[in-house]
């Protein structure tokens, strides 16, 4: 137990006291004011640099206990005149304490109705001193004495931030982690091993402070490459696994459990929609439930749009109707070289004769890249095309020291041509320690289109 000592008539605290009590029913706030003040309100230089010390006894916690996190702490305030109580917050905005669930003006212990306490962060104010000139100025030019005062703070679970409860529980030197991807109402989580024991209490924790999130899921396996889902576990809430979510303005619906979807792709899918025109073509071949499909749709573009993962199929869709874009989405259960070779092949003569630009999406990073083979000699038995040759987009995985020379050479191999100074490759996302995925970006070359040898090497190519 902390507590404060004074050293003299300066009013200078050498500690602070800390007291614990975890008998305090979960979401107590009850705050209570010491009649003293200080002039300085310095603290202790060895404290820790966190404002909630948890009490030892939730330490291995696996079932839920809120009311032994309950704590009372003592933070600085300044007494402040109402009538300059919104003044005063504005200039010292950076320096009031900022906490969930907890207020940061209160009514002072004489309940005067013309003063409140304004409570202060003691990490950034410990003595009178503290204040920035300009929140020094501030405070002279409306009365404000900069007295410090104590005020004894109750912080509960409810005051807690997720990060704090987690550290709070797990072991000691482990990695904790809060974070997740939400989906709609669900939290995906990707628990670690040592993790998987509290499972249970992190996902009552997570819904507890993420308003919103009803379902928390850990996954379980890594992903499916055919189908790119995974198998998950429930953590806490409901099952439901249907998911509404909204991205770039769109709106999608899918089961979660059974297709894939990533929120942090939503920068990729923009950037990739804002390169198509009205009036151009896309073909999508690993189209998912439609985040590339759908709004290059919206944008005034026809869209072939295929997945071989039927649930995937079933939701593309849905989305389809629900964004009222059906009319422009023609969507396929094939397999991606099934789709190149058919409905692709069929349609791209026409499109040479056309105004509008050809684009091919290829979002499957695990293996997309393998696919490219599919277009060498697609249109062999056609007259050679040098305009409107159709543009790819095509995602791959890279461990390589220099992914850009990595994704240029595996596309090149696949294609059977060299697209060294004829491809563009983008940084996506960082996706594990040593794993980048990347997005070579290309013209179709028309040696490949035209080919007649299907089965052309990257060696008889140069």
């Amino acid at each position: 137990m902390l507590r404060f000592v004074s050293t003299g008539s300066s009013g200078v605290f050498s500690s602070v006291r800390v007291r614990n009590n975890a008998n305090v029913a979960a979401g107590l706030r009850k705050l209570t004011y010491a009649n003293y003040p200080c002039t300085n309100f310095a603290l202790k230089t060895q404290m820790e640099s966190k404002l909630y010390r948890a009490p030892p006894q939730v330490r291995g916690m696996t079932s839920l206990d809120k009311e032994a996190f309950a704590q009372t702490i003592t933070v600085p305030a300044l007494r402040v005149p109402t009538r300059f109580l919104n003044k005063v917050m504005k200039s010292l905005r950076k320096s009031t304490i900022q906490r969930p669930g907890v207020p940061r003006v209160v009514q002072d212990k004489e309940e005067s109705p013309d003063f409140r306490l304004v409570l202060l962060d003691p990490h950034r104010v410990s003595s009178s001193g503290s204040f920035s000139e300009a929140e020094a100025e501030a405070l002279r030019s409306f009365d404000v004495s900069p007295e410090l005062r104590h005020y004894e703070l109750r912080l509960t679970y409810d005051n807690l931030k997720s990060e704090e409860v987690l550290e709070a529980v797990l072991p000691q030197g482990q990695d904790v982690t809060s974070a997740f991807s939400r989906v709609g109402h669900i939290a995906h989580m990707n628990l670690r091993d040592h993790q998987l024991p509290y499972r249970n209490l992190i996902g009552r924790v997570i819904m507890d402070k993420n308003p919103g999130v009803t379902c928390v899921v850990n996954k379980t396996n890594i992903i499916d490459s055919t189908y790119r889902n995974f198998k998950m576990e429930v953590l806490g809430g409901d099952e439901n696994m249907v998911a509404k979510v909204k991205e770039n303005g769109v709106t999608y619906e899918f089961d979660f459990s059974r297709v894939y979807w990533n929120p942090r792709l939503s920068t990729e899918h923009q950037r990739v929609v804002e390169l198509v025109k009205r009036g151009d073509t896309v073909f999508d071949v690993f189209a998912g439930v439609g985040p590339f499909a759908i709004p290059a749709a919206r944008l005034g573009a026809a869209v072939f749009a295929n997945d071989l993962n039927p649930e995937s199929y079933r939701w593309l869709q849905h989305n389809s109707r629900v964004n009222k874009v059906e009319g422009r989405v023609k969507t396929f259960n094939l397999d991606g070289r099934a789709f190149v070779r058919g409905p692709l092949k069929q349609e791209l003569p026409g499109l040479f004769k056309g105004k509008g630009g050809t684009h091919v999406v290829m979002n499957l990073p695990a293996l997309a890249l393998e696919f490219l083979d599919a277009f060498r000699g697609l249109l062999h038995q056609e007259a050679p095309c040098d305009d409107n040759l159709p543009a790819v987009h095509c995602y791959g995985f890279s461990k390589d020291d220099n992914p850009e020379r990595d994704m240029t050479e595996r596309a090149s191999l696949a294609l059977g041509f060299p697209l060294e100074d004829r491809c563009a490759v983008h940084f996506v996302r960082n996706v594990a320690p040593n794993k980048d995925m990347m997005c070579v970006s290309f013209t179709l070359p028309k040696e490949v289109l035209f080919s007649q040898h299907e089965e052309q090497t990257v060696s008889s190519a140069l």
